[in-house]
């Protein structure tokens, strides 16, 4: 029986194909990211993560050829959305714009936990930090004459228990920054955790709140607008975003009080490190190009763009920071 050979076109087609195959890039042949990337976001539309989340998402968008769409998942100071990350395949299409709450808080904040904020996550970038804002309603500020922290540290005083502090939710920055000045001032103004940001601002905008320390991103434009009056930051050093506003400690002589918030992408444990690190590259070629570095320095966010080392020794170094500050507090969520 003679033996069968393979036609001369089908030789040269095969050979085309091989070809062709060893020429094109990885993400090409079905590779990451072939389909829709989801970015959780933890917490309502309308603050701090959201608006980082959606900015890197363009970004990401545009290098790798596929969405990166936003899913707000509120609730449980962050939990909730973390979580879902946490349990999600390792696949690299699920990833978590995780924050100093969700991160280096919680931990301490919460009775028990759904997740291991460094067991259960593949840190990635971190994106961007921020200081918190301690702002007031300008009608309300007008009204009591506050015009200051110290103004403010006077009201609270002669009116114990008559004053909300709003934040965006159990155990997150803007929640912890208020509990450390009622510790640090001996003042007690009652909380009420919203589902982010967002519903908090529109909350002491209306007036139904008196205080919030807010991530400054978020309450950038409302202070420029008239509606909040900015009275200090909470970082250690003053925002060149608001000039002329001080810090908290400075402001209201408490030597030590620090509060400020990060934000960064990671994935659940397990994702490929260059899964990760195609990432991380491409956030810090985005964060690095003049347009997005100043749009979110006029915001009051510094850029980042950490390795996936770096940021995971930045969340162990937090988690120890906030230990202490969360016992010092008293704060606890059964």
């Amino acid at each position: 029986m003679k033996p069968s050979f393979p036609s001369r076109r089908t030789v040269l087609a095969l050979s085309a194909a091989a070809a062709s195959s060893l020429a094109a890039p990885v993400w090409a042949q079905g590779g990451w990211p072939n389909k829709p990337v989801r970015i959780v976001v933890p917490f309502a539309a309308g603050g701090t993560t959201d608006l980082l989340a959606r900015a890197t998402a363009l970004e990401l968008s545009k290098t790798f050829g596929q969405q990166f769409v936003v899913d707000n998942r509120a609730g449980a100071g962050g939990n909730i959305g973390a979580d879902m990350v946490a349990r999600a395949a390792p696949d690299g299409y699920t990833l978590l714009m995780g924050t100093v709450g969700t991160q280096s808080i919680n931990k301490w904040l919460y009775a028990k936990m759904p997740f291991d904020p460094q067991k259960d996550f593949t840190p990635i970038t971190m994106v961007a930090a921020v200081p918190n804002v301690m702002v007031v309603p300008v009608e309300k500020a007008r009204t009591n004459g506050i015009n200051s922290v110290a103004d403010f540290i006077r009201y609270a005083k002669a009116n114990p228990g008559k004053l909300n502090m709003a934040s965006s939710g159990n155990g997150t920055s803007i929640h912890l920054a208020g509990e450390l000045f009622k510790v640090m001032t001996g003042t007690f103004m009652t909380h009420f955790p919203y589902t982010g940001s967002g519903p908090a601002l529109l909350a002491l905008m209306s007036g139904d709140m008196d205080v919030m320390f807010d991530n400054l991103p978020s309450s950038m434009p409302h202070i420029k607008a008239g509606k909040l009056k900015a009275l200090a930051v909470t970082s250690s050093q003053p925002s060149a975003a608001l000039p002329g506003v001080p810090t908290v400690e400075q402001a209201g002589n408490l030597k030590g009080f620090e509060a400020s918030s990060w934000f960064g992408l990671l994935g659940p444990a397990g994702l490929p490190p260059d899964i990760a690190n195609r990432i991380q590259q491409e956030v810090a070629k985005a964060l690095a190009t003049p347009e997005l570095k100043e749009k979110l320095t006029a915001q009051g966010a510094i850029p980042s763009g950490s390795t996936p080392q770096q940021f995971a020794a930045h969340i162990d170094a937090e988690l120890k920071k906030w230990q202490p500050v969360v016992k010092a507090s008293g704060a606890k969520i059964d």
